[in-house]
């Protein structure tokens, strides 16, 4: 249970404001180096960029055009650590670049690239890259359009295929740690005194319950909320007045999109990263899930990140361009499985075109506007969330005057770390396996890693939470009752979208909803009024954020009303 007067009775060393990836890895190497940390999330942590990327760990190939090799170097070293210290998470990835005469970086300039990419990454336990005669390319891919084919390029990153649980990993281990982490709690002021923020007033978004955060006298604010930083900013109360933190735009968002659709005509065996016919612009077809994720694009946003959705352009987009590349996939709006969009937390530029606005992290002293214990932080990469914890806790620890222990989390595993060879997986199949499916045990693994024994040891007490809980998904009802026990799992969005991909894979988890509602009263504790709002809840996130014609959907899944302001029930 939340327990806000204990909250209120504490003070921290460190409030980080954002329950994304890097404010997860904050608050995991604060806690770790013995900070007295608490993180808040407004929504469900992984609720907004970090659950909307491409799910690549990767190098950033296409940045070295602009001349970041630091980034590029850093990135390289990071996709090495998480492929050593979380291997059930991430994994090698083979890529392919098909290059043609007419597009916008020749052959030779890839194959520069691929050079330097590899120097840069010398310490990496993944293969080197190779290039691909003309004839060789067609032998392995004869789908590919050859139309001014000159050849290829192969080379491996890595692949996060449940983003949303590496960042949840990174929770579960602050807490361990001694952190407080907090979702669906929402900061509405930030008071000042003098030339700091004192305390904060938060809201509790499932109880509407108000409270205040606490720091020490030299307390330092972390604002890790990703799009969102400039409204944290505006949030800041002086002497009982509104008195916003800083005059400049931190935030120059752009708007990346994806779709999902399942296998087709000509579909590769590994990810390709290719060009767009049309335009020259990089975006990826990779396999994912039995599926393919085809994207991203790249437009300069502007509004509300709260609330967004795949235009039916960039669908197109995507749709025209991967059949460009792949004459026989003959992809259409029919064929799309799901959708997502996201805001990326770049720097604002103004004048730069989307793509070259750099992917480099800023840390924004807001001394300089007056507030000397708050850092706000402007982009952020997935791959790269680790090192910013690490750099930011550094620059805590020189802000309280103290020496910073040093840094753990180059080598300490997360919380699921466990490698295929494991004897636990096998033990967990002879111990399991009249109770669940192989298939359903081998997914536990992937999704959980070494946490999958703890889903597993709930079908001892209940034999039936090892169900399946729809009849073409491997998930099991365990993992319902386990998000909710053990993962801060709040509502059916959490549950089916973050905590587990049944939203992902089947039909915009529509088909699953009756079995988790059951579940959820069972073995949850949930009423029927509150399965009912969060049902409602559900259907509205789908409609608002993921499903490009709701129409299509059934008639009997249309909630009571739209119009109601979404509110997770407890």
């Amino acid at each position: 249970m939340r327990d806000f007067q204990s909250i209120q009775q504490t003070t921290y060393d460190l409030i980080v404001i954002g329950g994304g990836v890097n404010g997860a890895g904050v608050a995991r190497d604060a806690a770790l180096r013995g900070l007295k940390t608490i993180l808040i999330e407004k929504g469900d942590f992984a609720g907004g960029t970090s659950s909307w990327s491409t799910r690549l760990i990767h190098g950033g190939l296409r940045y070295l055009e602009y001349f970041e090799f630091p980034l590029v170097r850093e990135s390289l070293r990071e996709r090495e650590i998480l492929l050593h210290t979380a291997p059930h998470l991430v994994r090698p990835l083979l890529l392919t670049i098909p290059i043609y005469r007419d597009r916008s970086r020749p052959y030779w300039k890839i194959w520069a690239g691929m050079c330097l990419y590899d120097i840069l990454s010398a310490d990496k336990t993944v293969p080197a890259h190779r290039m691909l005669s003309t004839a060789k390319f067609k032998q392995l891919f004869p789908a590919l359009d050859p139309d001014g084919l000159v050849g290829g390029a192969q080379y491996y990153d890595g692949q996060v295929t449940y983003a949303e649980r590496l960042c949840l990993e990174n929770i579960l281990s602050a807490d361990e740690a001694g952190a407080t982490v907090l979702n669906y709690v929402k900061v509405t002021q930030l008071h000042r005194q003098g030339d700091k923020i004192s305390h904060l007033t938060c809201k509790d978004g499932l109880t509407g319950q108000e409270f205040t955060i606490t720091g020490k006298d030299n307390c330092m604010v972390i604002n890790t909320s990703g799009p969102w930083v400039d409204d944290v900013c505006q949030l800041g109360v002086k002497d009982g007045e509104n008195a916003p933190i800083g005059k400049t735009q931190k935030i120059g968002g752009t708007k990346g999109s994806h779709i999902v659709v399942d296998p087709f005509a000509g579909a590769p065996d590994t990810s390709l990263y290719v060009e767009a016919k049309s335009d020259g612009r990089p975006f990826f077809i990779v396999p994912w899930l039995g599926m393919y994720l085809i994207g991203t694009t790249d437009y300069k946003f502007e509004g509300t990140p709260d609330q967004l959705k795949a235009d039916n352009d960039e669908i197109d987009y995507l749709l025209r361009e991967t059949n460009n590349i792949i004459p026989n996939a003959q992809l259409s709006r029919e064929d799309v499985k799901f959708t997502y969009s996201g805001v990326r937390p770049l720097p604002n530029e103004e004048g730069k075109k989307a793509g070259s606005i750099t992917r480099r992290h800023i840390f924004f002293d807001h001394g300089k506007e007056g507030v000397k214990n708050l850092i706000s932080l402007v982009g952020g990469k997935l791959t790269t969330y680790r090192q910013v914890g690490e750099e930011i806790v550094d620059i805590v620890y020189q802000k309280l005057g103290k020496s910073a222990p040093p840094c753990p989390t180059e080598d300490q595993p997360l919380p699921g770390y466990i490698l295929q060879t494991d004897p636990r997986i096998k033990q967990a199949h002879d111990k399991y396996q009249d109770k669940v499916s192989r298939r359903s045990i081998d997914h536990l693994f992937a999704m959980y890693g070494a946490k999958a024994l703890d889903v597993l040891g709930l079908t001892e007490v209940e034999p039936d939470l090892g169900t399946l809980i729809t009849s073409n998904l491997p998930d099991i009802k365990a993992q319902i009752v386990y998000g909710v026990r053990q993962e801060y799992a709040y509502t059916l969005v959490d549950l089916a979208r973050r905590r587990t991909a049944i939203a992902m894979e089947g039909k915009y988890g529509l088909e699953a909803l009756p079995s988790l509602i059951d579940t959820l009263q069972k073995y949850c504790g949930w009423d029927e009024y509150k399965c009912a709002t969060a049902k409602d809840n559900y259907l509205k996130y789908m409609k608002n954020n993921c499903i490009p014609d709701f129409d299509a959907v059934d008639s009997d899944l249309e909630p009571r009303n739209w119009d109601r302001e979404e509110v997770p029930v407890f």
